[in-house]
């Protein structure tokens, strides 16, 4: 478990991190998410005690992760895949990794297997491509089997099948138990692979929920009617907004398929079509951010 309380960092007169308080649960995959500058690499860098916060705590299983013992045992990172001595190999830069926090070397051989670089571990890491260092970078992150991974932009230079793969494999870690945190600007894949979602603005947060529960609150109603503009003004009479698709259909929001229905049936309206239409993690997070700017917009 990640908890994070009343966090703050400030850089002279900018605020990268405003008084955040999260808490990341075990047993699923959270999504980070956040425009450019927006705080997400901050907190993840406060969380494993490479940033000292302005204000506030963040701890990992309980503590602050610089007092943990063997922090490679009990947490996972990625934060900067570059972060390697390019003169060694990959089996080397693990091996010492390895050894500097008392983990079996038999370990190197396994997470080079788990992450597919096995034909490149003898290989010097200062060619390897990018996608070929996040997958080292990711080696490095599982080296101590640990329970809290905390990844930045982890399929950043995957191909296809990569991203694929690592989808995969943050859903076993996290069915296995474990906490897992990920920051990511890829909105489909992220909808693909998190369960719950963090979502900052400014420093600030703007969400903390289920990845169901937002694209809940942004879904529609997509209805066909060959008396569409009497259903269109019942339906804003019981509270609906209503706008009209350029097929002539209505596209309403703010009541579900079911209170849709009964407004047609109770106004003796016919129905040709009644679709529930969910919204796409895209454009509920760009929904969720306009919503936010316009509201900082506003002078008080």
């Amino acid at each position: 478990m990640i908890e994070i309380e009343g966090l703050t960092k400030a850089y002279r007169s900018r605020i990268a991190v405003d008084d955040l308080t999260v808490t990341v649960e075990p047993g699923r995959v959270t999504g980070l998410l956040g425009p450019h500058g927006s705080g997400k690499t901050t907190t993840m860098r406060c969380i494993l005690g490479l940033t000292r916060p302005t204000a506030g705590t963040a701890t990992v299983l309980g503590r602050p992760y610089r007092k943990l013992a063997q922090p490679m045992r009990r947490v996972g990172a990625l934060i900067d895949p570059r972060a390697r001595h390019g003169g060694r190999t990959a089996y080397a830069h693990l091996r010492v990794l390895a050894e500097s926090n008392a983990v079996p070397l038999r370990r190197v051989d396994e997470v080079i297997e788990l992450v597919g670089i096995g034909p490149v571990a003898h290989e010097r890491v200062r060619g390897f491509s990018l996608g070929m260092g996040q997958r080292l970078g990711l080696a490095a992150a599982l080296l101590g089997d640990p329970d809290v991974l905390v990844l930045d932009e982890p399929v950043n230079g995957l191909d296809p099948e990569g991203i694929r793969w690592m989808r995969e494999l943050l859903r076993d870690l996290a069915d296995e138990g474990r906490t897992v945190l990920v920051a990511s600007h890829l909105m489909s894949e992220m909808e693909a692979t998190a369960d719950h979602l963090v979502v900052l603005g400014q420093g600030r947060l703007l969400a903390d929920l289920p990845m169901i529960d937002l694209l809940g609150r942004h879904a529609a109603v997509r209805v066909r009617s060959p008396q569409a503009s009497l259903l269109a003004r019942a339906l804003e009479r019981a509270g609906a907004a209503v706008d009209y698709e350029p097929d002539g259909s209505l596209w309403v929001e703010g009541m579900d398929v079911i209170e849709v229905g009964d407004v047609a049936y109770l106004s003796g309206l016919r129905v040709h079509e009644l679709t529930q239409v969910t919204a796409s993690l895209e454009s509920a997070y760009l929904a969720l951010t306009e919503d936010a700017r316009e509201y900082q917009a506003v002078p008080l």
